[in-house]
């Protein structure tokens, strides 16, 4: 454990903070984890351009689906993720509509939640639950299974497995420690799939 707290506290010392998913309309964020799904976010962008004006819940939960594929279609897979936009949106309305109605529940219970919306996966759920619920979780995604697998520091080939490994690292740092941890690792996997470095600095 204390193998991969020294990685994550050296990425995030080399790349500095990220900034993630800090939009000052919270839903902007949200949309976009459906949005990005499968694409690039030049993609999402193009998609949110077209949704300018129209992104509150009311809206969304409001509008037709055809007006809603025609406006994220730069996203591409339009259809599916239409759907799930409204999945989400007819979730959170059926809760209150209100992230303070979500205080009390459990992050594991909340999890739970997320996962039986149309359209969320694991790695969506926890991202969801990370920077929209603000709770501590690990996103145990393909970089950061790929990154501590070829520093020899776990043997998880699953979501699930690395999740559960590498949960007890977040459970008492900041929030905005874990969030930045998730970017570091992403920019780090990117940065390592380019070329664009090495991993002897983390092997020190």
């Amino acid at each position: 454990m204390q193998a991969k707290l020294a990685v994550l506290n050296k990425l995030l010392t080399h790349y500095g903070k990220q900034n993630w998913w800090n939009h000052s309309n919270r839903l902007v964020d949200w949309v976009s984890m459906i949005l990005i799904q499968q694409t690039t976010q030049l993609n999402v962008e193009r998609a949110l351009a077209n949704l300018e004006g129209k992104l509150s819940v009311a809206v969304l939960h409001a509008m037709g689906e055809e007006e809603l594929q025609a406006l994220i279609r730069p996203a591409g897979f339009y259809k599916q993720k239409s759907s799930y936009i409204k999945a989400l949106m007819a979730w959170y309305v059926s809760h209150g509509a209100s992230l303070d109605k979500f205080a009390a529940i459990a992050t594991d219970e909340l999890r739970m939640e997320l996962l039986s919306i149309k359209g969320v996966g694991e790695e969506t759920a926890d991202a969801m639950l990370l920077y929209i619920f603000r709770r501590n979780v690990f996103i145990a995604d393909q970089y950061a299974l790929r990154l501590f697998t070829r520093l020899g520091l776990t043997t998880a080939t699953t979501y699930k497995a690395l999740r559960a490994e590498c949960m007890p690292l977040v459970a008492d740092i900041s929030l905005e420690t874990c969030q930045e941890w998730h970017a570091v690792i992403d920019e780090h996997g990117k940065a390592y799939r380019r070329g664009h470095t090495d991993e002897a600095w983390l092997r020190q």
